[in-house]
């Protein structure tokens, strides 16, 4: 986990870093001091994000927040990991959508929710479902929402200063030149940020993992849920898939890219059994996991891990 947290504090050093680098880089080339609209107007889509994102993702999920009466075990699952996370009770809810899956938001540490879709709760056994909750606990004790809020309005603002200096409306040639200069090098730093963004949700992923694990799941627990909600995804219609295409970065796996994942899977599942058991995620450990290159590339450009490397993860961890 060391080598983990190293890497997330090095990533968010660059990131901060090459957005310094490209205000200083347009100062020096527009002769201009003071940068303080790019500064405020950060800041500004970033309280907007931060307000209103919880009401955008209830209102994207379809999510219906539930009473202790109506799903009793899911609401004693989620006290009994807020209690042993140290953190208050959140809010919990049903979203109202087939693909099985879970996910946690909220604007704090306070102001948690944790949500199921109603396609996860004829899926999952209770320890499969309660390790995905602990999955998800982890995420808010990690105060990941607040972390990749953070970070993904730093490619965002690259973004809208590449848009207006590409198409900057010039007069004299001279000015103009730099401006399409300073545009290019921007999207190029967009680009490059964005993928950093992606690759410190993937390291948030793997924290959350862990962070079930720590809070008293079995490896193959979570595991085992992992491989019912791939295979739960590519089973589903491509139009439910592409209904919550844009909040696939809270769920606990990516449904766009279950086809791909359910194929190496399968080959953990040795006794065909639908599950992975304990002695098969230990006969997992001494594998050494090698993808091809489409599949770095899609892990490249996606929010999540590949699956099979994150199971090979897990298999690598104890509870505690």
């Amino acid at each position: 986990m060391f080598a983990l947290r190293l890497r997330m504090m090095l990533l968010t050093a660059l990131l901060f870093a090459i957005m310094y680098a490209v205000i200083a880089m347009i100062s020096a080339r527009m002769g201009i001091s003071n940068f303080s609209f790019y500064l405020i107007l950060s800041i500004v889509m970033m309280l907007i994000q931060y307000m209103i994102g919880p009401k955008i993702v209830e209102w994207s999920m379809k999510v219906k927040y539930v009473k202790e009466n109506e799903y009793p075990d899911l609401h004693r699952m989620v006290k009994e990991l807020a209690i042993r996370a140290k953190l208050p009770v959140p809010r919990i809810g049903i979203a109202q959508v087939a693909v099985p899956n879970a996910f946690a938001f909220g604007r704090s540490v306070k102001d948690g929710r944790i949500c199921v879709t109603e396609g996860i709760l004829n899926l999952l056994k209770e320890n499969e479902l309660r390790a995905v909750l602990g999955h998800e606990m982890s995420h808010i004790k990690n105060r990941d929402m607040l972390t990749i809020t953070l970070l993904s309005v730093i490619p965002m603002i690259l973004y809208r200063i590449a848009w207006q200096f590409m198409f900057y409306n010039r007069r004299d040639r001279d000015s103009g030149s730099n401006a399409v200069l300073i545009g290019m090098a921007a999207f190029l730093f967009y680009f490059l940020t964005n993928l950093l963004v992606l690759y410190a949700s993937r390291i948030r992923e793997y924290f959350a993992d862990k962070g079930s694990i720590d809070l008293g799941s079995r490896p193959a627990d979570l595991a085992s849920a992992l491989y019912k909600l791939v295979y739960g995804s590519a089973v589903m219609p491509k139009e439910a898939i592409k209904d919550v295409e844009g909040m696939k970065a809270f769920f606990a796996n990516d449904p766009s890219r279950a086809m791909n994942e359910l194929r190496d899977l399968r080959s953990l599942d040795l006794d065909k059994s639908g599950t992975i058991e304990a002695s098969e995620l230990l006969a997992l450990q001494t594998k050494t996991v090698r993808l091809g290159f489409g599949d770095k590339l899609m892990e490249l450009m996606s929010t999540h891990p590949n699956m099979l490397k994150r199971i090979k993860r897990l298999s690598e961890w104890k509870i505690s």
